[in-house]
């Protein structure tokens, strides 16, 4: 049977997408195909489906906003599992809960109405709740980490509620990306403000991050290591511009690989390149920031 057929005859109510593509559905712009992407509308669907996903064997990735991942090429034989119609968002007081699929846009919105503040700084970078936390994404002057309280997950096996220690947040990773544990809703403890001071600093960090690359990127390609930044380590190097096939190192931020249509092995390829070069002049082995799918 049909692996979509499959998916249907157990999940009735799961919204499915056959051959999708991962060059439509990411920031980077490039890759290849999945079999199918299944696209839950709930944390207890979600876990209902990597449940049965994991018992039957069947190859199988999570999927945000598509930001800060790099999709391989060729035809993947699984199941893409989209957190985007995950959108259950509400305040407990200070509190906001949000499931994995609600976007950044959306929750710094929800926010300022509520008059939530403490999340300005993340304004503008283009985000899933579930993504970000798995990732601690976040700039200097907040990291998501540092707003959860709690987050409800699965861990392969069960549904855990974790509480915000237990989750392991470091720089740019957490006990989520190490473990492969999915993310499906979150506590994020923000703190009363009044809703126009929190547009004017969103405001702010968002003016920021206009003078970023333009163009199909995913973000930062590599973390800061301690005590420097990797773009100057890269542009020390020599390496804004340098190319491989339809990928190149952006001259405006040396941080920024951006693919002018090129593949997804023209991005890795790059990326390699650029991790070997600063090694060997600087002896810092730089980390990737983006995540590989699937």
């Amino acid at each position: 049977m049909h692996l979509s057929m499959r998916l249907a005859a157990r999940f009735p109510s799961l919204a499915l997408t056959e051959a999708f593509d991962f060059s439509r559905h990411t920031t980077i712009g490039c890759g290849g195909r999945a079999e199918v992407a299944a696209m839950p509308s709930s944390p207890m669907q979600a876990a209902a489906l990597l449940s049965f996903l994991k018992r039957e064997k069947i190859a199988h990735c999570i999927l945000g906003t598509g930001a800060n991942v790099l999709p391989a090429d060729g035809l993947f034989r699984g199941v893409v599992v989209r957190t985007c119609l995950m959108r259950t968002l509400r305040a407990e007081g200070s509190t906001l809960v949000a499931d994995a699929g609600v976007t950044g846009g959306a929750l710094l919105s929800f926010a300022a109405r509520c008059s939530v503040g403490g999340f300005e700084p993340l304004s503008g970078i283009p985000m899933s709740v579930g993504g970000a936390v798995a990732m601690n994404a976040g700039v200097r002057d907040l990291y998501i980490g540092a707003r959860v309280r709690s987050v409800l997950a699965f861990d392969g096996e069960r549904l855990v509620l974790l509480d915000g220690a237990a989750c392991g947040f470091s720089q740019k990773d957490s006990l989520f990306r190490r473990e492969k544990i999915a993310v499906l809703r979150v506590w994020l403890e923000g703190r009363y403000s009044d809703a126009a001071s929190i547009r004017i600093r969103a405001c702010e960090y968002r003016r920021r991050r206009r003078c970023l690359p333009k163009g199909r990127s995913m973000g930062c390609a590599f973390v800061n290591p301690q005590g420097c930044s990797a773009g100057a380590l890269i542009e020390g190097c020599g390496l804004k511009g340098a190319r491989v096939g339809g990928a190149f190192v952006s001259r405006e931020h040396a941080n920024f690989i951006i693919n002018d249509g090129g593949s997804a092995q023209d991005v890795a390829a790059l990326a390699a390149f650029v991790r070997e070069r600063v090694s060997a002049e600087t002896g810092i082995c730089l980390r990737e920031e983006f995540c590989r799918l699937p």
